[in-house]
């Protein structure tokens, strides 16, 4: 598979002297994952408005289905969706983003700056709230796809630049995050940080854990650049044994006590992210170099696709438990 991989290495690459593609792609990446970094990172504040709602897995399962739907659509109809070019995609993708980004902070300025609270209208609130969020999983759908199945067509580099890009996001959301909790009053803690516990760090834990998990994810994607695995096999191993975090992290839940402490679920949670950075970067960047380049595009959409059904799939079965509002 290594020789196959080689073999169809496109003979010319296009010259970017400046970095200029390279760049631009790394942009769109971070722009691409923006958004719903905004909103995941935020569910405290999510938590403390819909108390009775269980907020983070509602919200992943509604971007997430309503991303894959969009992907399938462009995988079983691509000779459609080739009528509409990248740019309008893509110019239709981040004005859906910019719409869903507005709606929170008009629902909270509407219905509790102004009227106040109530049941009524706090459930009123959540609806419209889970529904720019489906919005904004379209949106990613349709940049993502656009922008991956684009990527696929192109040098290995510019597939590392979109997945550095969309690790940067991350990074620059939660730094935002704790710039904001830094700075602003003390506010009452949400249904995460009440999960989980620590008493050094108490409720900025969650916050600090999230960072962690998304500066791995971007020094594992940014890894790609330096040393790319590429061997098919190799990589697919590597990414079986990484189901070795669900028994380690179930340990830390319910095992000895000093695995329940700050230390080890830090180192476990950078591995978690490292690991799922370079992985991830890895399979996306040798696979559409596998196929004839007229499919490229295609295989890179596929990738996609079943990478947003892995995740609704395990969001889906986390948030099936039963749930006691805090």
């Amino acid at each position: 598979m290594e020789g196959g991989v080689k073999g169809l290495e496109y003979q010319a690459e296009p010259r970017d002297a400046y970095k200029i593609a390279y760049i631009i792609h790394f942009l769109l990446g971070a722009g691409n994952l923006l958004p719903w970094n905004a909103f995941i990172t935020a569910v405290d504040y999510f938590g403390h408005l819909y108390p009775t709602k269980h907020v983070e897995k509602v919200f992943s399962v509604a971007y997430m289905s309503s991303s894959v739907v969009v992907l399938v659509v462009m995988m079983s109809w691509g000779s459609w969706w080739e009528k509409m070019s990248p740019r309008l995609r893509l110019n239709l993708g981040f004005s859906l983003f910019i719409l869903s980004l507005m709606v929170a902070p008009v629902t909270d300025w509407f219905w509790y700056s102004t009227t106040g609270s109530s049941s009524g209208r706090a459930n009123a609130g959540y609806g419209v709230t889970v529904a720019s969020v489906v919005v904004c999983g379209l949106a990613d759908g349709l940049v993502g796809g656009s922008l991956m199945g684009s990527a696929g067509k192109l040098p290995k580099k510019y597939m590392q630049a979109v997945f550095a890009g969309t690790a940067s996001s991350g990074v620059t959301i939660s730094l935002l995050r704790i710039s904001t909790k830094a700075m602003l009053p003390q506010t009452p803690k949400g249904f995460i940080a009440e999960n989980l516990e620590s008493k050094l760090l108490q409720d900025w834990y969650p916050i600090l854990l999230i960072t962690v998990y998304n500066i791995a994810d971007l020094v594992g994607k940014s890894l790609t650049a330096v040393y790319l695995l590429k061997s098919i096999k190799k990589a697919t191993w590597a990414c079986i044994t990484r189901l070795l975090f669900y028994p380690i992290f179930t340990a830390c839940l319910h095992g000895p006590i000093w695995l329940k402490t700050e230390i080890p679920m830090v180192v476990l949670t950078f591995l978690l992210g490292l690991t799922n950075g370079y992985l991830t970067s890895v399979i996306m960047m040798i696979v559409p170099k596998t196929v004839p380049v007229s499919e490229a595009e295609l295989s890179a959409i596929v990738m996609v696709v079943f990478l947003g059904l892995g995740w609704s799939v395990v969001r889906f079965s986390a948030g099936s438990g039963s749930y006691e509002p805090h």
